[in-house]
């Protein structure tokens, strides 16, 4: 803040002025005219001072008291008090013109000297007047006194001197040049001396700044600069050594003055684009100013890069002049080319004070702003009468007030702002506050309470002074609520006054003194600051809260403010210089009331808070004005936005926030927007902690944690505070607490309860003892069974021993302590007493407990009794075998399942000879081996021992019986044993030695591999026996050799080599090897053609099924004419079926000779049921195709004469009888029948039975039932495998053997008396028997070759 306070002009040239010394409340200015006017720091005149001339120089006293002032046509001195405003006139008795005048930092001189370089020192106090003619030749225009009252002296005639205050000189030195703006100062040197100000600095002709030590003028520094700088204007000393030089084309440049560092700049900026006209340093504020070019700017002393102000003088066209601070650095003045004067309030005074959200602060000097912008009022400006020094803000009123008095000013809401009173009090103020209707001030160690707004002659009555005794000490701090005074003394008391009948309530004692109190808006709560810089949180209307320290409390904390918020009323902040603490009051928690950090936040240079609403807080700035900082501690308060830059704090730190400042709400809707199960969690534990039930209830749902919520429901209906917090601290798992808070409660037993649950069993016995004495003996036994695990056995068998009651209804809780004391017993070495207790025990697993223990012991004798006592045979059979009491082992056997035991007991058995009994052992156990050893080596069982390898397949048994075998030289079972062993090798030169070797193939079987079987084959080879040597190549896949043996066979052998030759070339698939058996079949090798059958064989083997088929038909004709017809209708059948199975289109001749063969067939099956009509079709059927049966014509030819003749087919019998007639059949016709067909042809009886006609399934033209070509659609009709006719649609069924085709009503009735089907011959019963409604895929008409 720069605020132009005010300003005065002077027509004309420049301006002399200068600022009063250490208090800074008046300016001494002169201009053109003779007089030197005095103005008060608010711009008053204050006074003038007319001169006989011009001023020529003026300086004020080092303590701001006296103006001393020279003219221009004057010898004389004037000196103004300011203290009583007085012109005082001292004559100097010099003949000369004076022109220089200056006050010594420390003492009461006054050094003046004139245009021919005299000097006069005067002593203010004596009145002693030094005069020192020819101090210098010519004038005198510079210089400076030290601390230690030596005066430096430049003058025109281009010299330095430096005098003691009796004006010697001490030193003189000569220069190149005017001096100007002579400086003491002390130079930084690398040795800390404590010599003071050491150096004189001058600027010598404006261009070059001179270091000079004061002890020796030789011993000086020369400062040149760039020559583009221009000259110098004004250089300041600050800081550690440092120099500030401002140059006139408006350079500002910082040199240090330290050995080291000389010559350097540290800093240079172009502060000014064309002039710069003077530099000026406060240390006060720690800040340096410029100024030039119509502007004023000031940097921050720490940071010189950056400029905190620009002040721009815009009207002032002929350009800036001089610039000075006050002492205090709160005013900083410029004068101007044109003859005019501002002055800049830099610095104000932070006055403040707050009453609920209103606040009062100082905005000018004799200014005070009153807002609330949290009720959104409007501000208002107060102007004040003088400059205070604290204001002081109540709900309705505004004091403010310096010294002894206070001024008192009525906030209404027609005319706000209105002054009231002013009021003077027996002291000097140090605070006050005020309330609604009382104001109290705080002067020398009391307090007066009085009506801001009483009568005059009231004012008596209605005033009071505390404390009312002076001895109980001197009041240090007060406050004022809006019903209670509060106040605090040295001697530690903390008193509560009730406004309204002006009584003491209540009073605190504190260990020492007390400096802050600091009440909250209602006055239930106060924090207070001791002379320890400790702070404490008091509630005087609560007796029972004892005063709480504030944790994390710092010692610099200067004040406190309450959360004005109506939501936040625990919540308050304590500030000091850099940061704000955010503190919050947990009145009602499992752990009592209590006050916690909730964290910090930093403030900004110079910046004092006044009020806290809602986590906003309202700070007053050094500027006049006020600024908001949100505290980092309600992050949780901000709304996330767009345009929001920056990152966004986590929401597990916000959770933890709002959590702190018991602000579930706001911690639910954060949980909701973006939390997790887990953020849920710490909200729910949060309201366990605060007590609040219902909140975590809903919090635990939401987290999914079912048991927490059914637990908590569990305790909602609980009055008792203590109870209802006991629960709380259990299920937060602060046990301690919990059982505190339990034993304090109205259920104490409760604790006891919750120490059993966590198996804290020493605790639980403590608290049983003093709550539930008859629970003891079940605690002691829960207590002696976590000491059993833990191996305290001594202290668990006493509290088994403890844990019995005699009382019946508990025999199982004695049980388990009786089973305890057997146990803990035989643990601590009483074996008797603990075995005995186990076997009266009805517990089995007692015993097995037990048993276990003296087992571990080593106790074998005793533990396998108390095994055998719980029927845990193979235990006790492993214990006494460890002890070898065999005999005890034998009588367990029975029982016994563990193969171990019967090893171990067969073992013995077998050491001690008795083979019998080992052998069983051996067996029991399933060691077939040891079985087998002990049949064969002593008890002479080999059956038995073959028997047993045969059955396990056990390899090391089998060899065994290997071995004995061939000790007996029985070759074939010795090799048959060593195959089982899979001793292949030792059994192949076994067969090899022996001739055994067909044996060995036999045996080898199917688990041979490729190098056996060809070892075989090379035997075989070298033995001759080809049809073993192929048959071992065939196995190993050397098929050209298989086949070479194979072909070499003897006639003995041919049917079966020719057979495995078809084989070994179907499984070639070798064209060569292929033609070879073809040629060998066909009798090229040798001249003798093999059987057709070979090579049908063959082509199936090749899956050549065409040619199989043609060779099937060849086959089939040729049994046919040898008579053998089942043989030719299986080969025709199988064929079928093949070719069927391949997708291949059967040969209408195989179709035609199949169908003529099964016709064949039937015959004898209807004649043998005696249905002699379907016997004499199927007869008619075979005979019209007679040439097929060249074999047996007559026989054929006869039987179809007697079964039509039957039938009454008498014209069919006929035809065939005059068939039979013939001369070439007339002789081999049976005499039996020769005489009846011979009759039948000399009378022929022309009558036949009519075949009846049924539908064509193709084409469902009425076709003669035993037509198999449909003459309407000529196609192939599907016959009946049972009675040879056409199949019918609606009759249709299949074999489900060979799937060709039947009448099922037919089918049916056959299968009453036959079991196999007539075509494929497979075992067929009526119920495999489907019907079949839809046959169209059996109506295929492509599937026969045209």
């Amino acid at each position: 803040m720069t605020t132009n306070l005010y300003y005065y002009s002077w027509a004309g040239s420049s301006l002399l002025y200068k600022w009063q010394k250490t208090l800074g409340n008046y300016i001494a200015v002169a201009g053109q005219d003779s007089s030197v006017k005095i103005f008060d720091r608010h711009g008053h005149k204050w006074s003038e001072l007319s001169l006989p001339g011009r001023c020529v120089g003026m300086d004020w006293d080092k303590d701001g008291d006296i103006l001393a002032v020279i003219a221009a046509k004057s010898s004389s001195i004037y000196l103004w008090d300011a203290s009583v405003n007085k012109t005082s006139q001292i004559e100097s008795g010099m003949r000369d013109q004076m022109s220089f005048i200056l006050w010594s930092k420390t003492g009461p001189l006054l050094a003046v000297g004139t245009v021919k370089g005299n000097l006069l020192i005067y002593n203010q106090q004596t009145s002693r007047k030094i005069p020192v003619l020819g101090k210098h030749t010519k004038k005198i225009t510079c210089g400076c006194w030290s601390v230690q009252n030596l005066l430096a002296l430049g003058s025109d005639d281009n010299t330095l001197s430096i005098s003691n205050h009796e004006g010697d000189t001490i030193r003189q030195t000569t220069l190149r040049g005017e001096p100007a703006d002579i400086t003491f100062s002390e130079r930084k040197t690398n040795e800390r001396s404590g010599q003071g100000e050491n150096t004189v600095s001058l600027s010598v002709g404006n261009k070059n700044l001179m270091l000079f030590s004061t002890n020796d003028l030789e011993n000086r520094i020369e400062l040149t600069f760039q020559r583009h700088y221009g000259q110098i204007v004004s250089y300041r000393w600050y800081g550690d050594g440092y120099i500030l030089i401002g140059f006139s084309h408006g350079y500002f440049v910082v040199i240090s003055t330290h050995i080291k560092e000389i010559g350097e700049e540290l800093h240079q900026a172009r502060n000014h684009k064309d002039s710069l006209n003077s530099v000026a340093i406060s240390t006060a504020v720690n800040k340096a100013a410029s100024c030039g070019d119509n502007s004023i700017k000031i940097h921050e002393l720490s940071e010189l890069k950056d400029i905190s102000n620009v002040i721009q003088l815009d009207d002032e066209t002929k350009g800036l002049d001089q610039l000075n601070w006050t002492d205090d650095g709160q005013l900083l003045a410029v004068s101007t080319q044109s003859g005019t004067l501002h002055v800049f309030l830099t610095k104000l005074p932070i006055l403040g004070g707050s009453f609920g959200t209103r606040l009062a602060y100082l905005t000018s000097l004799l200014e005070v702003t009153v807002s609330n912008q949290v009720e959104g009022e409007s501000p208002v400006v107060i102007q004040v009468e003088v400059e205070p020094t604290f204001i002081a803000m109540g709900p309705f009123h505004v004091a403010v007030g310096m010294n002894n008095r206070a001024w008192f000013y009525a906030l209404l809401d027609g005319e706000p702002g209105v002054y009231l009173k002013d009021i003077e009090y027996l002291g000097t103020i140090a605070s006050m506050s005020l309330n609604a209707d009382y104001a109290a001030a705080l002067f020398e160690g009391k307090v007066q309470l009085h009506m801001i707004e009483g009568k005059d002659q009231d004012e008596k009555k209605q005033m009071k002074l505390f404390p009312e005794d002076e001895q109980k000490g001197r009041i240090i701090c007060h406050a004022l609520t809006a019903d209670f005074l509060y106040y605090g003394t040295d001697a530690g008391d903390v008193v509560c006054v009730l406004v309204e009948d002006w009584e003491t309530v209540s009073s605190y004692s504190h260990a020492v003194g007390v400096r802050k109190v600091f009440p909250d808006l209602n006055g239930t709560r106060l924090v207070f600051i001791d002379d320890k810089s400790g702070g404490f949180l008091l509630s005087p209307t609560n007796a029972s809260d004892s005063c709480i320290e504030l944790p994390n409390f710092s010692p610099t904390i200067t004040g406190v403010l309450w959360d004005n918020w109506h939501a936040d009323r625990g919540v308050f902040v304590a500030y000091d210089d850099d940061k704000v603490y955010t503190y919050a009051l947990h009145k009602t928690t499992i752990y009592g009331p209590r006050v916690v950090f909730v964290g910090s936040t930093a403030l900004l240079f110079s910046q004092k808070p006044l009020l806290l609403h809602n986590g906003e807080l309202t700070c007053q700035t050094a500027s006049g004005k006020t600024s908001e900082v949100p505290l980092s501690t309600h992050t949780f308060l901000k709304k996330p936005s767009g345009t929001q830059k920056g990152p966004q704090p986590e929401l597990s730190t916000q959770l933890a926030q709002a959590l702190m400042l018991k602000r579930f709400h706001e911690a639910r809707a954060l949980c909701k927007s973006a939390g997790t199960k887990t953020d849920w969690a710490e909200v729910g534990k949060a309201c366990l902690v605060h007590m609040e039930v219902e909140l975590a209830i809903q919090a635990f749902r939401m987290s999914s944690n079912v048991a927490m919520v059914l637990s908590l429901q569990g305790i909602q209906g609980i009055e008792d505070m203590n109870l209802r917090a006991g629960h709380l601290a259990m299920f937060l798992g602060d046990h301690n607490l919990a059982q505190d808070l339990y034993l304090s409660s109205g259920c104490p037993i409760a604790a006891l309860e919750m120490r059993r649950d966590l198996l804290q069993w020493d605790i639980a016995l403590m608290l049983a003892k003093r709550l539930a004495e008859d629970q003891i003996p079940f605690i002691s036994k829960e207590y002696a069974a976590h000491l059993e695990f833990i191996g305290d056995y001594v202290n668990a068998l006493a509290h088994y021993e403890k844990g019995m009651i005699q009382d019946n209804e508990v025999s199982e809780h004695n049980e388990a302590c009786k089973a305890g004391v057997a146990r803990m017993s035989i643990r601590m070495g009483d074996i008797r007493r603990g075995a005995a207790q186990a076997i009266q025990h009805p517990s089995r697993i007692l015993k097995k407990e037990c048993g276990a223990i003296l087992e571990s012991m080593k106790q074998f004798s005793e533990a396998a009794q108390l095994y055998e006592k719980g029927q845990y045979y193979d235990k006790a059979a492993s214990v006494y075998i460890r002890c070898k009491n065999w005999a005890k082992v034998g009588e367990l056997l029975a029982h016994v399942s563990s193969p171990k035991i019967h090893l171990q007991y067969a073992k013995a058995k077998e050491a001690d000879g008795k083979y019998k009994d080992a052998a069983q052992a051996y067996e029991s156990a399933k060691d077939w081996d040891n079985v087998i050893r002990v049949l064969l080596e002593h008890l002479n069982s080999p059956e038995e021992a073959v028997r047993i390898a045969r059955e396990t397949q056990s390899i090391d048994g089998a060899k065994m019986v290997a071995r004995f075998f061939l000790g007996l030289n029985d070759y074939s079972s010795a090799i048959h044993f060593l195959v089982l062993s899979q001793c292949n090798d030792e059994a192949f030169q076994l067969a090899q030695q022996h001739g055994q070797m067909e044996v060995y193939a036999d045996i080898i079987g199917p688990e041979a591999t490729q190098e056996d079987y060809q070892s075989i084959a090379l035997y075989f080879e070298g033995e001759k026996k080809h049809l073993q040597a192929g048959k071992f190549f065939q196995k190993c896949g050397q098929y050209s050799r298989a086949l070479k043996h194979f072909l070499k066979c003897p006639n003995t052998e041919v049917n079966l080599a020719v057979e495995m030759a078809i084989e070994t070339v179907g499984q070639a698939r070798d064209g060569s090897l292929t033609n070879q058996l073809i040629d060998y079949l066909m009798g090229e090798s040798d001249g003798m053609p093999k059987d057709a059958k070979y090579l049908f064989r063959l082509y199936m083997a090749l899956e050549l099924y065409r040619e199989a088929a043609r060779t099937a038909i060849i086959i089939a004709r040729e049994e046919q004419c040898a008579g053998n017809y089942r043989n030719a209708h299986d080969v025709l059948f199988s064929m079928y079926t093949e070719l069927q199975a391949q997708k291949i289109k059967i040969p209408a001749e195989m179709a035609t000779n199949l169908m003529i063969l099964h016709s064949y067939l039937l015959v004898k099956v209807h004649v043998k049921r005696g249905d002699h009509l379907k016997g004499a079709r199927m007869l008619i059927r075979v005979s019209n195709n007679i040439s097929r049966f060249p074999a047996h014509v007559i026989p054929i030819l006869t039987s179809a004469v007697i079964e039509c003749h039957r039938a009454g087919l008498k014209n069919s019998a006929f035809g065939f009888a005059a068939l039979l007639m013939r001369p070439e059949y007339r002789n081999q016709i049976d005499p039996k029948y020769r005489k009846k067909i011979e009759a039948m042809v000399r009378r022929p009886d022309t009558s036949e039975l009519e075949d009846e006609t049924t539908p064509c399934p193709f084409c469902g033209f009425q076709l003669p039932q035993n037509e198999l070509l449909c003459i309407s659609c000529k196609n192939n009709v599907p016959y009946c495998i049972s009675t040879g006719r056409h199949m019918l649609k609606e009759d249709w069924c299949v074999c489900p053997h060979c799937e060709f085709p039947a009448l099922y009503s037919q089918f049916i009735l056959l299968l009453e008396t036959e079991a196999v089907c007539p075509m494929c011959s497979e075992t067929l019963s009526v119920e495999q028997i489907k019907k079949i409604p839809d046959c169209s895929k059996y109506l295929q008409t492509d599937q026969l070759e045209e």
